[in-house]
């Protein structure tokens, strides 16, 4: 039924996940449904992460599908793909750490 998600979705569902348990990857998410688009370095000082960290942070998240970029001269600009559920993020994350159990994260 519409309850049941069948065993190849549970499994990509599960991968999309993961990519983002890693703290530095969910900050570079928030931090780009946040605006339009940054490079690295500016992810790097609004985040105070360093840009190597930051870099393997994107290519995880561009290699599970929820970056893009663009090149720009010499400078590369990431944004979340597009129809990147933004909403659905930001609802689900907030919603899940109003029911997490302080001390236990």
């Amino acid at each position: 039924g519409a309850g049941v998600i069948a065993g190849g979705g549970a499994g990509r569902l599960a991968g999309l996940l993961g990519s983002i348990t890693e703290p530095a990857r969910s900050r570079v998410l928030f931090a780009l449904s946040a605006t339009d688009e940054l490079c690295v370095g500016d992810l790097a000082l609004a985040l105070d992460y360093t840009a190597d960290a930051v870099s393997y942070a994107l290519k995880i998240l561009r290699t599970a599908g929820l970056v893009a970029f663009r090149k720009r001269g010499r400078g590369v600009y990431y944004r979340l793909s597009d129809g990147f559920p933004h909403q659905l993020l930001e609802h689900c994350l907030r919603e899940l750490l109003t029911i997490a159990v302080p001390g236990h994260m």
